[in-house]
């Protein structure tokens, strides 16, 4: 069994016989009696490197054996590999040449977080949300098969990932198109399975082997020509299986059930993989692991340890001075949700597998009977929504804004069509760091402000979110809040409930010829701007409905209108700016900051601010430049 660590090493731990294993090649020559310290060895390294990093862990913990069995397995990577989420993923990334690079994980100009296909030929299938593997392995085998290549398909999905639909809908679709594919499900959770022993393990390896498959299909061509003969085989043999192990479901499906078995225990699996490695049809593999396997911490507190931060250097820790504490901008929707719920007994709080991220942990404990975690199945939360909000009730959802993208058809069908009183609390807005693009909230308002009747709000300081969400909340229709991650300003909050006027914005700065209209938390570096040119400044607010008449005002009174945001500009707030005053047929010069047309890579998001120019440097620069094209700044000598 794994050896079990219980700190995370501040030095590059030694390491022998991962050294020896700098290839796949070089893994394959190694014997199987020497796999167990290799695992030990890889798990760490993981340690170590994510100590220099911080990062995911937990999950990529409880994969060391897995990982190791299934490239020392299989022909990787003409055997195509498709990892789900890519939090498991950081052992597969060191055993296939990117060890002396993981220092660099998620920083800039570093290794990405999770897969991707542009960073290595192992990394079969770019991914940062879940449940996409089996369709995609799936794709890559019928794919093969049309082109005459004889090659494998493996996805691995873990069982959270297992409870979004489109997880289920490959699952169903794999036996019309009949296609070789292999999918392991790793099970950390014991979610669906019972408990593993040796007799689980012994069954999997009889269930996966050569001469068990043999005898089921010479069987399936004698009895097939008895009418009803192999149909009554084929049920006895399924309950058979479903006395011993739970993969009814599958086998019911049309796949190959093999399982539960023992994920950290490498004989059993290496053997597993060898015999299904050799099958055709669709496998359906099931092992049981455990979330931060090896890390005796992270076993206690999975959740805990899901991800750490970097480790920092013991001098430097004792020197730095205490940190006030400042609530997130999440924490202030968690205390609101709870404060509302106090208040109205109609609110519902609903969430797809985010009570930590967004902060329902107080609210699912105060109110256990009005707190709905759907699990990875952001379309299933909205609908979900949807009916509560037709039988009088008043959900609200806190999902991330890359998320919601997964529930735009509900979004728009089933709540706003109908306009249903459904709040949507959009945490993650616009740039979220070194989890890269695939996390970004980066078109939230350009998605949102085009339904008609929805309500789109951005806050500019924590108060305001506060303000905003009952504003949301007391709404009659769909409505949505949209705020970034980590901490605001430390701005007072104010804890009544009490709304704000609908589609007033604010000026915050007065000025001559420039005007900022912020839509945001870009409002403090557009107000130390403004104060070095003297411009305007102008809390928005509001993208939809939008405040015209303010805009009609600001707009006479100045010669240049900057617009700013964090969400891409291509049909973002800044256009409804320039959409209302060319309707107006108001001749007015605009200047539109916000996100680029580009997928802004991983880094620290001040670095990722810099990089499109929406740091303070940045927005004087883009400016200036401006005015010095109208002719409003001196030229420079």
């Amino acid at each position: 069994m794994p050896t079990t660590f219980q700190e995370i090493p501040r030095k590059r731990p030694y390491t022998p016989l991962l050294n020896r294993a700098s290839t796949l090649s070089s893994l394959r020559r190694l014997s199987e009696t020497k796999l167990a310290i290799l695992a030990d060895e890889l798990r760490l390294e993981l340690l170590y490197t994510v100590g220099q990093t911080g990062g995911h862990f937990g999950a990529g913990l409880g994969v060391i054996e897995l990982t190791i069995a299934l490239h020392y397995v299989f022909d990787t990577p003409d055997d195509r590999l498709v990892w789900d989420v890519g939090h498991q993923a950081y052992p597969h990334k060191i055993l296939t040449g990117r060890r002396e690079r993981m220092v660099s994980l998620r920083q800039k100009d570093g290794l990405a977080a999770f897969p991707r296909r542009s960073e290595s030929e192992y990394d079969t299938f770019g991914v940062g949300h879940s449940s996409t593997s089996i369709s995609a392995a799936l794709g890559m085998a019928i794919a093969a098969r049309l082109q005459g290549i004889d090659r494998k398909a493996i996805a691995v999905i873990g069982d959270g990932a297992l409870t979004a639909g489109i997880a289920f809908e490959a699952l169903n679709h794999a036996p019309e198109v009949n296609a070789n594919l292999l999918v392991i499900l790793n099970d950390n959770d014991m979610s669906i399975s019972r408990n593993v022993g040796g007799l689980s393990n012994y069954l999997a390896k009889i269930l996966s082997s050569r001469t068990y498959a043999s005898m089921r299909e010479g069987s399936k061509k004698i009895l097939s020509r008895l009418p009803g003969a192999w149909e009554i085989a084929r049920r006895t043999e399924e309950y058979a299986k479903g006395m011993l192990v739970p993969g009814t479901l599958f086998e019911e499906l049309g796949w190959n059930y093999i399982g539960p078995i023992d994920g950290h225990d490498l004989p059993t699996l290496i053997a597993t993989l060898r015999n299904m490695r050799n099958l055709q049809g669709l496998q359906f593999l099931h092992i049981v692991t455990k979330k931060g396997k090896g890390f005796a911490p992270a076993e206690v507190d999975p959740i805990g340890y899901h991800s750490i931060n970097k480790l920092e250097p013991v001098n430097a820790l004792a020197a730095l001075p205490k940190k006030v504490s400042i609530p997130k901008y999440s924490n202030v929707f968690g205390a609101w949700l709870c404060d509302m719920a106090a208040a109205d007994q109609r609110l519902v709080g609903i969430t797809p597998a985010m009570k930590e991220g967004s902060d329902l942990v107080a609210f699912s404990k105060r109110y256990p009977q009005r707190y709905f975690d759907v699990a990875i199945a952001e379309q299933h939360a909205v609908t979900f929504a949807a009916g509560m909000a037709c039988e009088g009730a008043k959900p609200v959802v806190a999902i991330y804004s890359t998320f919601l993208q997964r529930g735009y058809d509900q979004l728009v069908h089933d709540v706003a069509v109908q306009n249903l009183d459904v709040l949507f609390a959009i945490d993650r807005a616009g740039l979220v760091g070194e989890d890269g693009p695939t996390h970004a909230g980066s078109f939230d308002i350009s998605y949102l402000r085009c339904i008609p009747g929805m309500l789109v709000m951005t806050p500019s300081d924590e108060n305001e979110l506060r303000k905003m969400l009952s504003t949301g909340y007391l709404y009659s229709g769909p409505a949505a809040v949209r705020y970034p991650r980590g901490n605001g300003p430390n701005t007072l909050i104010e804890k009544n409930l009490k709304p704000i006027e609908i589609g007033k914005g604010i000026v915050r700065r007065y000025g001559s010829k420039i005007a900022f209209l912020v839509f945001g938390v870009q409002l403090n570096k557009a107000m130390k701007v403004a104060k070095k040119i003297g411009a305007t400044v102008v809390d928005m607010r509001f993208v939809k409905p939008l405040d015209e008449n303010l805009v009609r005002q600001i707009a006479t009174n100045h010669k240049l209108l900057v617009t700013v945001e964090e969400n891409t500009i291509m049909g973002g707030a800044g256009t409804a700016i320039s959409e209302f005053i060319a309707r107006e047929n108001i001749l007015k010069s605009v200047l539109h900051l916000g996100l680029p047309d580009m997928y802004v890579e991983h880094a620290k998001p001040a670095q990722m601010l810099a990089e499109c120019g929406l740091d303070e440097a940045g927005i004087e620069a883009s400016v200036r430049e401006r005015m010095l094209l109208l002719g409003l700044l001196a030229k420079p000598i």
